[in-house]
């Protein structure tokens, strides 16, 4: 039978190659597995993004980050961690999605598809989830989120040119959004949120601007507000004046991301299920599952504003300063 290979690790993202440049350096043997392209939940932010942080801020394995401008922006992100994973030469499968994790450890049993949908099995003494949140919105649950017009995700401006929308939600995403649409879309934006103003999570030099178009009328603002049922022509809202009706052509529910809560119970992992947070040691990322391990935003559940890319890429050294250089496990705090 075929020794088991050190490590699994779950997820491309920054985190996913922190732990996978840990894991090379060590000349351990392991493979990490992404179901999309490198970055993946990067290659799908707006065109445009700008990383609101600098450079070295999203630095990893001593590899520089050098850009033109003083923020880095989405091009520069991927073309920087493309650079990480070859000048490492980290051995990664792409378009390969984890099914299952199962076993315990120095004897997991990890179970995916590759793209052309074949089963693939690996045998691992040990797992490192890092598998993000970015592909778990969470849903609003209403009549007619399931309606063309109404995405999770926003790509950029361009198709909500001269067209009446919606943007639902209080935090970053949809702030940051509203004002691309009015600012760069020529889109006639109306914001939705439940909460009596925007979260205090906001960026700081974010949540003036909004502020102060909300004020001018430039963007419409609904408070203390949800929205009862999406229709092809019109949603229904329901506000502390009463029910109204909008005309509207498109939604954006910028309602935030969650982790895959039944993936990591599958796994045995027991997660809180107001927070959605694995159970896991916050010195070790070690879950309750010995022998699983978790990297990057996973580890704050729903608290997305938790973890980042210039915290989560840290994980690595995080757990594997309790492993010797030959993989051996070490006590936490010894």
């Amino acid at each position: 039978m075929t020794r088991p290979l050190d490590w699994i690790i779950v997820g491309g993202g920054p985190a996913g190659l922190a732990c996978a440049i840990e894991a090379k350096q060590r000349n351990l043997e392991f493979w990490l597995i992404e179901k999309g392209c490198l970055v993946n939940s990067i290659y799908h932010f707006p065109a445009d993004m700008t990383f609101f942080t600098t450079p070295e801020l999203l630095e990893i394995g001593g590899i520089p980050m050098i850009v033109s401008s003083e923020k880095p922006k989405r091009l520069d992100g991927l073309k920087y961690y493309r650079r990480v994973a070859n000048d490492f030469e980290l051995p990664v499968k792409y378009h390969e999605r984890v099914i299952s994790v199962e076993g315990q450890e120095n004897d997991f049993l990890v179970q995916s598809r590759n793209r052309l949908d074949q089963k693939q099995e690996y045998r691992s003494r040990r797992v490192i989830i890092a598998t993000g949140y970015y592909d778990n919105p969470n849903m609003l649950d209403i009549p007619g989120e399931n309606l063309a017009k109404v995405s999770h995700y926003y790509s950029g401006c361009h198709p909500y040119f001269q067209k009446k929308v919606a943007v639902i939600g209080g935090q970053n995403s949809a702030a940051e959004t509203a004002l691309d649409l009015y600012r760069n879309g020529g889109a006639e934006v109306t914001l939705i949120h439940r909460g009596e103003a925007m979260g205090r999570e906001v960026k700081y030099w974010v949540l003036p601007d909004l502020n102060n178009r909300i004020r001018r009328g430039e963007i419409k603002a609904y408070f203390s507000t949800t929205v009862k049922e999406i229709r092809e022509t019109e949603i229904l809202i329901s506000t502390p004046e009463g029910a109204k009706s909008l005309e509207n052509d498109l939604v954006l529910a910028m309602t935030g991301y969650r982790p895959s809560v039944r993936f990591l119970e599958r796994m045995g992992i027991e997660v809180d299920l107001e927070t959605c947070i694995p159970k896991h040691d916050p010195e070790t990322l070690e879950t309750n599952v010995q022998g699983i391990y978790l990297a990057g935003s996973v580890v704050s559940g729903k608290m997305t504003n938790r973890i980042f890319i210039e915290t989560g890429r840290f994980h690595g050294e995080q757990i594997f300063k309790f492993f010797t250089k030959e993989g051996v496990p070490v006590s936490a705090g010894s």
